[in-house]
């Protein structure tokens, strides 16, 4: 891996000869989203901003988190201004695919279901399903079968792999969608549901965040989920640009210093609310 000091300038460089390469290739191609990037210098990207690790807002309501700093690498590499558009979680796929933004990076499940709107690149992390509670008991499952059941209430983000995953997997249990991962950990404060279903790396951040709490969470994913970049569909030449800066990021060391700094170290949760 590339040292830190060195990182930066090298990333800076490369990306500049890739993009002005990649540029000139695809403008004589038909790619309308493509185009726009080029075009107007400005690159969309939907966020939710309530997603720790992968993205949030800090004290001061920047961005933040591993996609916000992908974003801005990817945003570099285009020679583009990035701009985020914050909507909630269930809308973003919508936004895709009316053209409000040019990519979502919000912590999104790479799914058959959603390949047949939207293109993937990635995955640039790999997850799972995991919940977090209050309760020892709920706690220590070691199977989702034993969340199947009609007495336990949970909660997931609306139109996320997470309320598919309770929908299929745990028809017994109780559900309640919401927007926001801070409309749930609400909830599970004022014990208004017993668990919230989210993927894992959300739910070890919220322990720590929250350490007076009583909050925690499994030892183990319940799923194995791949998370991607979701482009919008019939943009081939966008999806080859964003696949290969993905794939130098990963052969630079830049992604995987990526996830060890949002994923594995938890200094900077100081930063949040």
């Amino acid at each position: 891996m590339l040292k830190r000091s060195a990182r930066v300038p090298l990333l800076t460089a490369l990306i500049a000869l890739m993009a002005s390469v990649a540029a000139t290739n695809v403008i004589a191609q038909d790619s309308p989203v493509l185009d726009r990037i080029v075009e107007t210098s400005t690159l969309r990207v939907g966020m939710s901003l309530s997603q720790p690790p992968f993205n949030m807002k800090a004290r001061d309501g920047a961005p933040m988190g591993l996609e916000v700093d992908l974003a801005n690498a990817l945003a570099m590499a285009m020679k583009a201004e990035l701009q985020i558009i914050e909507k909630p979680f269930g809308d973003l796929i919508q936004a895709l695919e009316s053209g409000e933004v040019d990519m979502v990076l919000s912590g999104m499940t790479i799914t058959a279901d959603r390949s047949r709107s939207v293109s993937f690149v990635g995955p640039y992390v790999m997850s799972g399903k995991s919940i977090l509670t209050k309760s020892s008991n709920l706690a220590a499952v070691q199977q989702a079968g034993d969340l199947n059941e009609s007495d336990i209430r949970l909660v997931a983000l609306r139109n996320s792999t997470s309320e598919t995953f309770v929908r299929t997997s745990l028809p017994q249990a109780q559900l309640t969608t919401v927007d926001s991962y801070d409309e749930a950990i609400e909830m599970l404060r004022a014990d208004q549901t017993g668990a919230l279903v989210a993927d894992m790396p959300i739910c070890l951040l919220t322990v720590m965040r929250f350490p007076n709490e009583g909050f925690a969470t499994l030892n183990q994913p319940l799923t194995l989920e791949p998370i991607g970049i979701a482009l919008p569909a019939g943009n081939a030449q966008l999806l080859n640009v964003v696949q290969n800066y993905v794939t130098a990021l990963e052969g630079m060391g830049i992604l995987p210093a990526l996830r060890e700094k949002w994923l594995e170290n938890g200094a900077w949760v100081a930063a949040l609310p």
